[in-house]
């Protein structure tokens, strides 16, 4: 019995109809398959993302098939057979089938092809060389893949070390679809040869390391595949900053016993210790943005010391000199890091004064400083902290005329 997605809303969509009808019109029926996560997640019944087609139509043949169907082609990745559709605002991208003449471990010649083996034969793991037509029959060249992706098995296509040498960034994406889709133990031939070619890793755009380490990150438990990451060496190769994995594990623990949402990045931070020199160079190496690099590098540090039975008035002190942001971002770090049995409640309450105390503004201006006879320069700067250190120290009074008596005292105690 041939197995079968059925035709799933995804499917029948008119974008999508609009993109299938157009290849088959010139192709004819069945010249075109969906493939790949689209096929995969749907047999899971996971959600669906992005919509991959594969075609025996030729490049131009496409475009062409395309633009006549009065929708826009973009040739993405022509040399590669790749053209993106858009219908309806909608990305769709479509490539030619096609077959290895020549790789590197980065970068592939390839010959176009109208086998569809041929075209599954070249692709990483058996679970993604699923193709579904129109109709929603599964097509699974390799025999394996439905079983695989049912039974949670990721298994190269064909001999692991030759698909890793096709490209050395496959890896990576075992051990991310193995934190995404794997159960119960690794497969050991995947696994000898990903640690075998660990090093070839460094041939690899940092961009491209640094987008597929998050996307492992981001999977609701990475802890299974983190660990075997480590114990191939993959993971010193690609982060020799990480140490420890307690803390990381720790903080996959209490997001999915608290249900938070996954964090890929603060789940990063968590696998390297809490140094901003050394999260920055991190940040730096994997080309990572300014954004992420600034939350990361904020994380860092002792001070102000993050303990669960902080008071009120010390979280808040906290949250002013880190921020609202970071200071969650620490709270999850120690909550990750410490003995959670017992404290649950203790760390619920930070982060819910964190996410709902707004730090009041300081309320002695500029002017207010000169007005009260400071001269313009760095004694401005000074007079400033001084008032602020006491106005935080009095757990941010509202009082404005108390400052101001402050801020006259610290004055006139200055000598110029």
């Amino acid at each position: 019995m041939t197995d079968s997605i059925g035709v799933r809303p995804w499917m029948s969509d008119p974008a999508t109809q609009a993109v299938m009808n157009a290849l088959e019109a010139v192709g004819g029926a069945g010249c075109a398959r969906y493939v790949g996560g689209c096929v995969r997640n749907t047999l899971l019944n996971r959600p669906v993302d992005d919509i991959d087609i594969a075609t025996s139509l030729l490049p131009d043949e496409t475009i062409k098939a395309i633009e006549a169907a009065g929708l826009r082609a973009i040739p993405t990745g022509i040399e590669h057979g790749t053209v993106t559709a858009i219908s309806n605002s909608r990305p769709f991208e479509i490539t030619t089938l096609r077959h290895d003449v020549e790789t590197d471990g980065r970068h592939a010649v390839v010959a176009f092809t109208d086998d569809w083996a041929q075209d599954a034969a070249r692709r990483d793991f058996r679970l993604n060389a699923l193709y579904a037509d129109a109709a929603g029959a599964i097509f699974d060249p390799t025999g394996e893949g439905v079983a695989d992706a049912k039974a949670g098995r990721i298994v190269f296509v064909g001999d692991p070390a030759t698909r890793i040498e096709e490209d050395y960034l496959r890896i990576l994406r075992f051990f991310r679809f193995f934190a995404w889709y794997g159960r119960g133990e690794a497969d050991a031939a995947a696994l000898a040869a990903c640690g075998a070619a660990k090093d070839m890793l460094a041939r690899c755009s940092a961009e491209r390391i640094a987008k597929e380490l998050l996307k492992l990150l981001a999977a609701d438990d990475p802890r299974p595949a983190v660990r075997l990451m480590a114990a191939s060496g993959v993971l010193s190769v690609i982060l020799p900053e990480a140490g420890d994995l307690s803390r990381f594990e720790g903080l996959v623990e209490v997001e999915t016993e608290q249900l938070f949402t996954c964090d890929p990045d603060l789940r990063l931070a968590a696998l390297v210790a809490s140094d901003e020199t050394a999260l920055g160079a991190m940040a730096d190496r994997l080309r990572l943005s300014n954004a992420q690099k600034g939350r990361l590098q904020a994380v860092a540090g002792d001070e102000p010391r993050i303990v669960s039975w902080m008071s009120p008035r010390e979280a808040r002190r906290a949250v002013y000199a880190l921020g609202q942001n970071a200071f969650a971002d620490r709270i999850k770090l120690a909550w990750a890091a410490a003995d959670r049995s017992a404290v649950t409640p203790q760390w619920r309450g930070l982060l819910a004064l964190a996410e709902t105390w707004t730090p009041p503004p300081f309320p002695i201006s500029g002017d207010e400083i000169l007005s009260a006879g400071v001269p313009k320069g760095p004694l401005v700067g000074q007079v400033r902290r001084e008032v602020e250190t006491w106005w935080v120290d009095q757990d941010f009074l509202e009082d404005k005329f108390s400052a101001i008596e402050r801020l006259k005292a610290v004055a006139q105690g200055l000598a110029y």
